[in-house]
C-alpha cells in the first residue's frame, strides 16, 4: 500500500497519484506499507532515490542500518506493532531522507504512521529552502517514542497490579470471605501470573530494539546530514536525551518483571511444599488406624478381644485416637 502527502496549512494532505499526477513533484512524504514490486518502482522513479529492499531492511548490522549518500540518508530501525488480539509484534521499517522529501518502508500496520498525518505539524524553511523532508522525520520519531512512553507506562500500570495480586493475596482471600465471594484458585492464578510476565517481558525486549534503534539514528543523521535546520538537529538531541531516560525506564520494568517472576516462582515452590506436607500428614495420620484395622482383621482362632462385649466399640476409639493424636501433636509444633 502506498500513501503519498503534500504539505497543507500545518497539516498533511492525501495526494491520489491517479487523480492528481501533476501534484506527485510537490509531495513530501512517500510512506509504503507491503509495498507492491509497482509501487516500489513508482515511488523509485518519482523521488530518483535509491530505495533499500526488505532483506536489506531487516539486517541488524550497524553499517547496514546507517548508510548516506550525499545529502541522502537512510536508515532502519526495528518498530513495534501492535496486530489485533496478538498484543505486540516485532517489525522493521526504513526512512529514506532527503532535503525535500522523506520515503518510509515498512512491513506491519503502524497506528503512529497513519495517525501521524492526521496531526497538526511543524514544516519549517530556512534561508537554503524548504526542508519538509527532516520536519518531518524527526516529528514521526518523536511520534514513535511517545507511543513507546505510553506502552511502559501501561506495562509499568499491569506490573503494579500484579505485585498487589502477588504479595497481598491473602488480605484479598479475606475480603472476598468477607464479602461472602469465591476467592479465586491459587494454582490458576499463579500460571496466569507466569504468562502475564511472560508477555510483559517479550513487550519490553521489543520497545528497547526500537529505542536502541532510534538511539543510534538520531545522532547519525544530525551529524552526517549537515543542510538539517537547527532545530531539526535540537529536536533530534532532546529526543536522544528522552530514549536515554526511557531506556533507564525500561531497565526498572526488565528487573522489575525478573523480581516478579521469581517471586511466583517461589509461590509456587511453597504452594507445592504446602500440598506435600498435606499428603504426608494425611498418611501419618493413616497408618496407626490402618495398623489397628489390619491387626482386628486378622483371621485367626483365638482373638481375646473377639469375645469382648464392647470389642467394636474400642476398636473405633482406639482407631479415633491413633489418627486424632498426632493431630494435636502437629498442632502444638505448629507444624500445621
Amino acid at each position: 500500500m502506498l500513501q503519498i502527502y503534500k504539505c497543507g496549512d500545518r497539516r498533511l494532505e492525501t495526494l491520489d497519484p491517479k487523480a492528481s499526477p501533476d501534484k506527485i513533484p510537490r509531495a513530501v512524504w512517500f510512506d509504503l506499507q507491503n509495498p507492491s514490486p509497482e509501487e516500489f518502482a513508482f515511488v523509485v522513479r518519482e523521488t530518483g532515490l535509491s530505495l533499500p529492499e526488505e532483506a536489506d531492511i531487516v539486517e541488524i548490522e550497524n553499517s547496514s542500518r546507517l548508510s548516506s549518500d550525499g545529502a541522502v540518508v537512510t536508515v532502519t530501525m526495528p518498530i513495534v506493532t501492535r496486530a489485533p488480539h496478538e498484543g505486540m509484534q516485532g517489525s522493521s521499517c526504513a526512512f529514506v531522507l532527503a532535503p525535500d522529501r522523506l520515503v518510509t518502508i515498512r512491513f506491519a500496520p503502524s497506528l503512529v504512521f497513519d495517525k501521524f498525518p492526521e496531526q497538526p505539524h511543524e514544516v519549517g524553511a530556512d534561508e537554503a529552502g524548504s526542508k519538509h523532508g527532516a520536519y518531518l522525520f524527526v516529528g514521526l520519531l518523536e511520534a514513535i517514542v511517545d507511543k513507546q512512553a505510553d506502552a511502559l507506562e501501561a506495562i509499568r500500570n499491569e506490573l503494579d497490579g500484579l505485585s498487589r495480586k502477588v504479595f497481598r493475596r491473602k488480605a484479598m482471600v479475606k475480603e472476598a470471605r468477607r464479602k461472602g465471594t469465591r476467592a479465586p484458585n491459587e494454582e490458576a492464578e499463579l500460571e496466569a501470573n507466569l504468562v502475564t510476565l511472560g508477555i510483559a517481558h517479550d513487550e519490553v525486549s521489543l520497545l528497547r530494539d526500537s529505542q536502541l534503534g532510534i538511539d543510534r539514528i538520531a545522532p547519525y543523521v544530525s551529524g552526517t546530514a549537515d543542510w538539517l535546520p537547527k532545530p531539526v538537529v535540537k529536536r533530534l538531541n532532546t529526543l536522544r536525551e528522552d530514549v536515554h531516560s526511557l531506556n533507564d525506564f525500561n531497565t526498572h520494568l526488565t528487573d522489575k518483571v525478573q523480581f516478579l517472576l521469581d517471586a511466583t516462582l517461589g509461590l509456587i515452590n511453597i504452594a507445592q511444599s504446602t500440598l506435600m506436607k498435606v499428603f504426608t500428614i494425611v498418611s501419618v495420620v493413616a497408618i496407626p488406624p490402618t495398623l489397628i484395622a489390619g491387626i482386628y482383621g486378622m483371621n485367626f482362632k483365638i482373638i481375646p478381644e473377639l469375645s469382648w462385649t464392647y470389642g467394636y466399640a474400642y476398636a473405633w476409639v482406639v482407631m479415633i485416637l491413633s489418627a486424632v493424636l498426632p493431630l494435636l501433636w502437629f498442632r502444638a509444633k505448629s507444624w500445621i
